[in-house]
This record gives C-alpha cells, structure tokens and sequence, in this order.
C-alpha cells in the first residue's frame, strides 16, 4: 500500500511555488552551514531573492520555515525511497533498513539536521499543521517500506508511531552527542520488532 502526502505548496500558483522554493533552499543551505543560529529571516530573505515581507507571509517565524524545511527533505528523501525501496524481505528489517537510510542522509548534514530538529523541538501550538505534515510524512515512509497489503490496523498504526518516536528520540540523542550510530541502529532495529507483534495473525 502506498501512502501519499500532499504537501501544503499544492494551492500555490507556479510562481509562487518557485519563490516557496527558493527560500527552502536558502534556508537549508544557511543552516547546513552554521545550524539553527544561522538562519536569520533577513538573510534568507536576501539569499532566495524576496523581500522580507515576503518571506514572513510564506513563513510566520524562523520555527515555521525550518518545520517546511524538514518537511521538504523527508519530501525528497520519500521520493528517494519509492525509487530505491529496502531489499530486505521481512517488513521489520525493511523499516529498520529506510530509517537508518533517512537517518544516515540527514547525519550527512548534521548542522542542518540540528536546525531542524531543534524547530521541531520548540514548535508551538501555531506550527501544528507543519508539523502534522512531517509526522504524515514519517508515516508515509514507514508504512511504504512495510508493504502492507491493505490498510493498516489500528495496532499497526500505534506500533509506527512508537517507532516514529523512537526514531525521532534517536535523532536528538545522536545529535547531543548521547549515543553512537551504532546505538541508534540497535535501538532503531529493536523498536521495529514491534512490527511483527502487531501483524494481524492469518485467519484459517
């Protein structure tokens, strides 16, 4: 079963979804510079090319443009995913192989991953659509690389959301320097026997 998210950008018109683009490039390349601290609203608003005020339309706050700006990179890595899906064969060990994929991808940009995260972290109440997406899109990956053949049961959906934590609490441990990728793996294989726990059992 394929699991699709639409993102919010659907109901802008072409030019507006390009500047939209260009200020999440912007945003991303500043932060994978310097992280969290070094994307300054004016200064992303110079390096995509849009006047301030334009910039606070498409995205209230700093938190609100670093949300869409994970939003985007889970966008890409989803994509990324459906073309090269996990080999393995077991639907745990095909989770477990996407989320250290997703997980490797974003330690390549560890200033960029921190930004993001650390949005994530203090998001309030008024970044919830935002951050709802990014949550839809966790799922998405997951449920994708489970390869279920109808939907998923209510046990199953809890279980992704246990795994999506868990995979979320890694991040931030990772990133704090906690623990070590190979603890992450562990922890990211462990969580996602919790997929054969809640298969539904074949009826006779």
């Amino acid at each position: 079963m394929t699991a699709e998210v639409k993102p919010a950008s659907l109901q802008l018109t072409e030019r507006q979804e390009a500047r939209r683009r260009r200020i999440l490039h912007a945003s991303a390349r500043l932060a994978g510079r310097g992280g969290f601290d070094a994307v300054q609203m004016r200064e992303v608003a110079e390096n995509s090319s849009v006047a301030l005020g334009t910039l606070y339309r498409y995205f209230p706050s700093k938190v609100h443009l670093l949300v869409a700006t994970m939003q985007d990179q889970l966008q890409h890595m989803h994509e990324t995913l459906r073309k090269r899906p996990p080999t393995e064969e077991d639907p745990a060990a095909r989770v477990a192989q996407t989320l250290m994929r997703a997980f490797r991808a974003l330690q390549r940009e560890p200033h960029l991953a921190d930004a993001m995260v650390r949005a994530l972290t203090f998001a309030d109440r008024s970044v919830s659509p935002e951050v709802d997406t990014v949550s839809r899109l966790t799922t998405a990956i997951i449920l994708d690389a489970m390869g279920l053949e109808g939907p998923p049961t209510a046990e199953q959906l809890s279980a992704v959301r246990v795994i999506e934590h868990t995979w979320h609490s890694a991040l931030i441990t990772w990133l704090s320097g906690r623990a070590s990728i190979a603890q992450v793996k562990i922890d990211i294989e462990t969580v996602c026997r919790l997929i054969d726990l809640t298969a539904p059992t074949p009826s006779h």
